[in-house]
């Protein structure tokens, strides 16, 4: 049985080189080494593998074998992981950090939360990222808890002990019911009427919500810890209750829902901030996603007569 040795990773460079350059002497004009130089390391891999890797007779470019070309495709991929550790260990030694930790509201428009995590991957593609989508005081919780290293919070982060924060935007909560609803076929709707009616309310179980309602206007109330679920029970019809404008706008465009005119609930600007530990302040790759979410958030709009949650 044969057992083939270990290659040097300088080794498996040359070997990469060479099939990239489509030649001896361009693998070495392109690693700044003389040919003999090239060739004497693709003979010790060869040696070492116990398999001939290219095929030199009978033409100038040098050709894979079968073995090479069966082995390539590993090669690289070793190639890859080295330099991937590489590009680690440097940021590591630059203060970047290996991992960051992120909470965001399950009230951010997707959209944006998309974009900036798109551009953070082209960003810091050596950084792993650890994202937590939560409601309302849960993100404020991971924060302060060390569970995440920032956040991106709604209002309930304001004022807390130990937090630091910047404004990150906002996005307007407008209240909808499908359109086969008792509010939602009513041509106007009169001070008071949502209290006849079951209101679809957000909730989560940290310590900043226990005991609190935020705009909760009905004494029926259905109490939902996931939006997507909310959002599937009022289009179905179950209640009435506030929504992010940006998650709903399709529906109100495709009729699905239909959003409320109420004189006594209309609704309101649901604002967003950026929050992390005032002992421990955010590395670079935290700060830059901090610095995405806040410039994006400086191009929210306001709507007209619309107060704050």
């Amino acid at each position: 049985m044969n057992n083939p040795g270990t290659p040097t990773f300088d080794q498996l460079r040359i070997f990469l080189t060479i099939v990239d350059t489509g030649s001896f002497a361009a693998a070495g004009r392109k690693l700044n080494r003389a040919v003999s130089v090239i060739s004497y390391g693709i003979a010790n891999l060869e040696t070492q593998l116990g398999l001939m890797l290219f095929d030199r007779e009978g033409t100038k470019k040098p050709q894979l074998t079968v073995a090479g070309r069966a082995l390539l495709a590993e090669v690289r991929s070793i190639a890859h992981g080295i330099d991937g550790l590489r590009a680690k260990v440097k940021g590591l030694l630059d203060g970047l950090e290996a991992e960051v930790n992120l909470a965001v509201d399950v009230m951010l428009p997707a959209e944006r939360l998309g974009k900036v995590l798109r551009a953070f991957a082209r960003e810091f593609p050596t950084v792993q990222l650890r994202l937590h989508v939560e409601a309302l005081g849960a993100i404020t919780a991971m924060v302060l808890d060390r569970g995440a290293v920032v956040g991106i919070s709604g209002p309930l982060s304001a004022g807390v002990e130990d937090i630091e924060s910047i404004s990150a935007g906002s996005v307007a909560m407008v209240p909808v019911a499908a359109p086969d609803h008792p509010l939602g076929r009513m041509e106007a709707i009169p001070p008071g009427a949502g209290r006849n009616y079951m209101q679809l309310v957000l909730t989560d179980r940290s310590r900043f919500t226990e005991g609190q309602d935020y705009a909760v206007s009905s004494p029926r109330t259905w109490r939902l810890a996931d939006l997507g679920a909310k959002h599937a029970l009022l289009r179905e019809g179950i209640g009435w209750g506030n929504m992010p404008l940006p998650m709903i706008a399709a529906d109100l465009v495709a009729g699905t829902l239909a959003r409320l005119a109420m004189p006594d609930h209309p609704g309101g600007m649901y604002r967003f901030s950026g929050i992390w530990r005032r002992d421990t302040p955010p590395g670079p790759a935290a700060s830059w996603l901090l610095e995405q979410f806040v410039t994006l958030g400086r191009e929210d709009r306001e709507l007209e007569g619309m107060g704050d949650i």
